[in-house]
């Protein structure tokens, strides 16, 4: 081959190597899907009913490139989602992150079939969530139960999920997991709210553990906040105008 025709195939592939590199998404646009697990405070509900769970608000935050799946289902706890298929479903999505809140429902009385123990197989469930996660290769985001708006004869709130909170922290812990101690901010917020927070965020200002659309935004901006110092993939993919919640400052437009 002549110089001219080597320099001309050089300059060929040259072309083509270059070509090949802008057609390939840049890492900040690289799709992404964000699969979330739980029960009736994370969940999706319809247009026409007040309640809300912080699930539905979490897809707000990103760009368009980032997939949120909520698959937050009513009443299940760690237990049931996996006997009733749902996380086999949650896996079948092939996520890169699962959002993981489990707890109020596992706390119902031992005689519920829904109820774990906080000590025993309640861990046990979650050690699953974690190890079948990171088996697909997705990153899974351990999410204390937030805390019930009950309150003592103090006026102190009565965390009755603490239990539950702290095996998920001690399974954190043991698993070398990433985990949002939604539990303790939910808390906090609730004490800066005063004895009106259950009025403020309750689906209907009865209701103690559920939400309203304003109450499952604060918490979503809870999560948020966390997520993102923890997640830098995540965090490089905020939505353009979106600012990153501060969670002392969750709750000062009530």
């Amino acid at each position: 081959m002549r110089p001219i025709g080597l320099w001309m195939a050089f300059l060929a592939l040259v072309i083509a190597a270059c070509a090949a590199a802008l057609a390939a998404p840049p890492a900040a646009t690289k799709p992404l899907t964000i699969v979330i697990v739980g029960d009736s405070t994370v969940a999706n509900y319809p247009e026409n009913l007040p309640d809300r769970g912080w699930g539905q608000f979490i897809d707000d935050f990103f760009d368009p490139g980032v997939t949120v799946v909520n698959l937050a289902k009513n009443g299940r706890s760690s237990k049931t989602f996996i006997k009733e298929g749902l996380w086999t479903k949650a896996l079948a999505e092939k996520p890169n992150y699962i959002l993981i809140q489990f707890g109020h429902n596992d706390s119902h009385a031992a005689t519920q079939p829904e109820s774990t123990n906080a000590a025993t197989d309640y861990r046990d469930y979650l050690r699953q969530y974690v190890d079948d996660a990171r088996h697909i290769g997705a990153v899974p985001i351990l999410i204390t139960p937030m805390q019930r708006r009950t309150y003592d004869a103090s006026g102190k709130l009565d965390n009755s999920l603490l239990p539950y909170a702290d095996a998920m922290k001690a399974v954190a812990r043991e698993k070398g997991v990433d985990l949002i101690d939604l539990n303790a901010m939910s808390g906090d917020l609730y004490q800066r709210l005063g004895k009106d927070a259950n009025k403020i965020v309750s689906r209907n200002g009865l209701d103690t553990t559920h939400f309203n659309a304003k109450g499952a935004r604060w918490m979503a901006d809870l999560v948020i906040g966390q997520l993102l110092k923890d997640q830098p993939e995540l965090k490089a993919r905020l939505k353009k105008g979106a600012e990153i919640p501060k969670a002392e400052q969750v709750g000062a437009d009530k």
